[in-house]
């Protein structure tokens, strides 16, 4: 997936390095549960809470503080940090018309921390090894970019932009459900093929496949180009190959163990992609509401 050349995407949206400070735990079942995006229980066996451990800590993650600076399209197409930069430009654009237009809300930019080896999150503490994820108590989405050549090697993505683009549009995809409410009517603490976990991160595919769809169409008002070129269908099959790596079942082969249902917390491979798939080919938040939906 390529920015388009002309493209010029400022600085200052991305924060770098640690996340709060002496953030306590939400913890399942209280003020506002983690949505850990790819990878937490199937593969660890235990629950969100556990990974993150609802405690008060100070220490600060890892990595530069600041924020990440401006770049152009050239380096977004080059540089995975400056690439996180210009997608985030790009779902906030995109979401700031169909949100309101669609959902009937306005949308609140959400934060975004780049983050190396531990953060510290209004959901308690985490480290690379949670994930990618976005956190309700604070409307903040977090990444350790290292977590992309883990999807490939660990995972069995093929990689490339889009994959890494689809993961961050995953996650704002939680942002906007819970803008919608969706977080406070889900029970979020089961699992099982037709849980509502499963259902809310099915959903979140399912928005993440409407940016893509509409990426090269979405104008910056910054510069009035278009963000992306049209993608091709070898970039479209690396966000499928992605969305089919972090489904349930494929983890849980890759852990060591049988395929079991009755864990699944994110959805199948299958039902991954095809959900994916329906926002990507003009579905509305509508169409994407798994929540609701009779079958899956």
């Amino acid at each position: 997936m390529t920015f388009n050349e002309g493209g010029q995407f400022e600085g200052g949206r991305v924060r770098k390095g640690g996340g709060r400070r002496g953030a306590v735990g939400a913890g399942v079942g209280g003020g506002g549960v983690l949505i850990v995006a790819l990878l937490y229980m199937v593969l660890t066996g235990n629950s969100p809470a556990d990974i993150l451990g609802g405690t008060t800590s100070d220490a600060g993650g890892g990595g530069e503080q600041g924020y990440i600076a401006g770049c152009t399209a050239e380096q977004a197409n080059a540089d995975p940090e400056c690439r996180l930069n210009a997608a985030v430009q790009s779902l906030d654009a995109y979401w700031e018309t169909t949100l309101p237009q669609q959902g009937g809300v306005e949308y609140q930019l959400p934060e975004v921390v780049s983050f190396t080896d531990a953060v510290n999150t209004g959901c308690g503490s985490a480290t690379s090894a949670t994930g990618p994820f976005y956190c309700p108590a604070d409307t903040t989405v977090y990444e350790d970019l290292t977590f992309y050549d883990q999807l490939s090697s660990q995972f069995g993505a093929e990689g490339g932009p889009l994959a890494e683009m689809y993961v961050t549009a995953h996650e704002f995809g939680h942002h906007i459900e819970n803008q919608l409410g969706l977080f406070e009517r889900a029970d979020r603490r089961g699992t099982g093929p037709e849980s509502d976990s499963v259902r809310i991160e099915l959903m979140a595919d399912c928005l993440a496949g409407m940016w893509a769809g509409n990426a090269a169409t979405t104008v910056d008002p910054d510069t009035g180009v278009t963000f992306l070129e049209p993608i091709s269908q070898d970039e479209l099959e690396q966000a499928l190959s992605a969305a089919a790596a972090v489904g349930d079942d494929n983890i849980q082969r890759r852990s060591g163990g049988g395929v079991n249902p009755e864990a699944f917390s994110h959805g199948s491979s299958e039902q991954r992609v095809r959900w994916f798939t329906i926002g990507y080919e003009g579905g509305t938040i509508q169409d994407c509401n798994a929540l609701d939906a009779a079958t899956l």
